[in-house]
């Protein structure tokens, strides 16, 4: 037995929520979360260990965010999105959750979205629903995803059109359309196959 069950105490837990955080019953929160200033957690959202969720995110029901990812300041995470291990999603970046939005239509339906692991999401980028970012890609400030990304994909502009192709560490490997065959890295010496 416990020594706190003992005393009648409820032991402290492995993550740190701020007075000013929301975290609903129910939400599954991981050993060493970091969860900031009016952070929202909602009922069955799940966070893997090791995330840092900061200021004013909000993280809705149902949706899946992997171990160690740090989700910046004011970012809404909806229902229909899953978010890999080591993402990172920037400042007021934007997920949406419904292709048709329509505030006098009950006919809400929500469109899933997946961010693969390792992937990078910039600040102020805007992600329409119903797309897949690739493992390690990138996605530049201020872009907006209206397809698919490409693991090690590095996207920029409105529409977000590819440019390079980035290692896991995030340096560009290659400017050339086609994807190359080795995305070795000079600077972390990292490679990956094909």
């Amino acid at each position: 037995m416990h020594h706190a069950d003992i005393l009648g105490c409820v032991p402290e837990p492995d993550f740190f929520v701020h007075e000013t955080a929301i975290v609903e019953d129910g939400a599954t929160i991981g050993a060493g979360c970091s969860i900031w200033h009016h952070a929202h957690i909602r009922t069955g959202a799940e966070l893997g260990p090791g995330c840092v969720i900061g200021k004013n995110v909000f993280v809705d029901a149902g949706v899946t965010v992997g171990a160690r990812c740090k989700i910046q300041n004011n970012v809404s995470v909806y229902s229909g999105v899953t978010i890999g291990d080591d993402v990172f999603v920037g400042p007021a970046a934007t997920f949406t959750n419904d292709l048709v939005p329509r505030a006098f239509s009950s006919d809400w339906t929500v469109t899933e979205t997946m961010v693969r692991t390792g992937a990078s999401v910039g600040a102020n980028a805007t992600l329409v629903c119903g797309n897949d970012l690739g493992a390690y890609s990138m996605v530049a400030a201020g872009s907006v995803v209206t397809n698919d990304v490409a693991d090690h994909a590095l996207v920029v502009g409105n529409p977000a059109r590819h440019r390079a192709w980035v290692c896991r560490c995030g340096n560009v490997v290659s400017r050339d359309a086609a994807r190359p065959s080795d995305l070795s890295c000079a600077a972390c010496r990292h490679e990956r196959a094909s």
